[in-house]
């Protein structure tokens, strides 16, 4: 059997942790320990699940199936080409990737931006410096353990760890009030917050560059190289779970500070100004520029090499490049809009992913009934579409009525039931076709 050395596991677990490690998993944790308050630990319970268990299940996942294609084929050969696509898409281009500017310019830039000045002319200029940085360091997928893992991810860890130390010495103890959102029910809307970091979604991704990276370090065997990337996972899930309960930390005592504020990345300024004053604000500007920047270059690995396998007339450096310049547009349109925008899509994508996910473990069980696969993903993502839409206030008629009486709707776990609906009308379909 091929193995790593201990320190190239290391060095891998670290860049899989850079990937995920982006602007969504630095702006929630705060938030929503400042929002559940006196609930903290109960709702980071619940996004631990979602936002590391999940994600590191998931990379297992496509790694045992041997790939994300091979995993979604088992619905149907149409859906795989099409929920692949949306994958890759929304951690791509549309959504995950121009985020990552818009969430570093707003915590590097422009805290030292004057109200006169014009805040779409910085912007502009940041996003297309940032992109093309981002550009550099993917231009060789297979080394980014040498570049994120290496070397950026442990000055990540230790800029947070500064923030952590100054916390502990100075906050004050205690926590606040939760909010109402979170008083009843704050493990599941700590699940539903993870659903923010995309982390799921790319970790059906994720494991393709991972892979890259231990072939070059010496492993050739496949079934090796599966077990090298779940190991990784598992590294990469320890260090969010670390770094996870020290920013819903952080949050909790920024809340009982200052108040809950607009979003995470108020709540973390907030605290870092508290701690350390103009310093503390250059700490957390770099903690945003690192984190957004490993995650950018690393979602700009997994496209580019997935439409090159789709599109081979066109180069990996030219899909990157490509992907560059649309994110640099789409950042543009600011934080903001772009968190608006995702909220939707990733209430529709996430429970298919996760049910496909489940699936890929079960599969020694349930490859005799053929048709579990597309009855279970069918159901899930016809009610999640629904909820999905509802929740940008579009109803459909006849449709959005009956899905709305579905238990844990009202949570946005109303996905669940058919999904396991899904599961036994495929056992039953299986037996009388086949």
């Amino acid at each position: 059997m091929e193995r790593l050395s201990i320190k190239n596991r290391i060095f891998v677990g670290l860049t899989l942790f850079s990937m995920f490690f982006g602007a969504g998993n630095l702006i929630f944790p705060p938030f929503m320990g400042a929002l559940a308050g006196e609930k903290a630990w109960i709702a980071l319970m619940g996004f631990v699940l979602s936002a590391i268990g999940l994600p590191v299940l998931g990379v297992a996942a496509v790694a045992l199936s041997d790939g994300l294609d091979n995993l979604a084929k088992r619905v149907h050969p149409l859906f795989a080409s099409v929920f692949t696509l949306l994958i890759y898409l929304s951690i791509g281009p549309c959504l995950a990737i121009p985020r990552t500017a818009g969430t570093s310019f707003e915590m590097a830039l422009l805290p030292y931006i004057s109200e006169s000045d014009n805040k779409g002319i910085f912007l502009a200029v940041y996003s297309v410096g940032f992109f093309a940085l981002a550009f550099f360091l993917a231009q060789k997928p297979e080394m980014l353990k040498e570049r994120l893992g290496k070397y950026l991810a442990p000055i990540l860890l230790i800029l947070i760890g500064a923030l952590f130390i100054g916390c502990l010495v100075k906050s004050e103890k205690g926590y606040g009030d939760a909010a109402e959102i979170y008083q009843s029910h704050a493990a599941v809307q700590g699940f539903l917050d993870g659903y923010q970091t995309m982390d799921t979604i790319a970790a059906l991704n994720f494991g393709l560059v991972i892979a890259m990276n231990i072939r070059a370090a010496g492993v050739r065997k496949e079934k090796d190289i599966a077990k090298e990337t779940v190991t990784a996972g598992m590294i990469a899930g320890v260090l969010m779970l670390i770094v996870y309960g020290v920013l819903t930390w952080i949050g909790s005592a920024a809340g009982n500070l200052f108040g809950a504020g607009e979003n995470g990345a108020q709540t973390l300024s907030q605290m870092a100004g508290y701690l350390y004053g103009s310093t503390g604000k250059m700490i957390l500007g770099a903690i945003f520029f690192i984190a957004c920047l490993n995650t950018c270059t690393g979602l700009i690995c997994c496209c580019g090499e997935y439409f090159h396998t789709i599109c081979p007339g066109i180069s990996y450096r030219r899909w990157a490049l490509i992907f560059s310049g649309i994110s640099a547009v789409i950042a543009n349109a600011g934080l903001t809009a772009i968190l608006r925008v995702s909220v939707p899509v990733l209430q529709w994508l996430y429970p298919m992913a996760i049910m496909l996910i489940v699936l890929a473990f079960l599969h020694h069980r349930i490859e005799k009934w053929r048709y579990v696969y597309p009855w279970v993903i069918g159901l899930t993502g016809i009610s999640s579409a629904v909820h999905a839409l509802d929740a940008l206030g579009c109803q459909i008629p006849a449709v959005t009525v009956w899905v709305e009486r579905i238990p844990l709707y009202d949570l946005g776990l109303g996905w669940i039931l058919p999904a396991a609906a899904g599961m036994i009308i495929g056992i039953i379909w299986s037996r009388i076709r086949d």
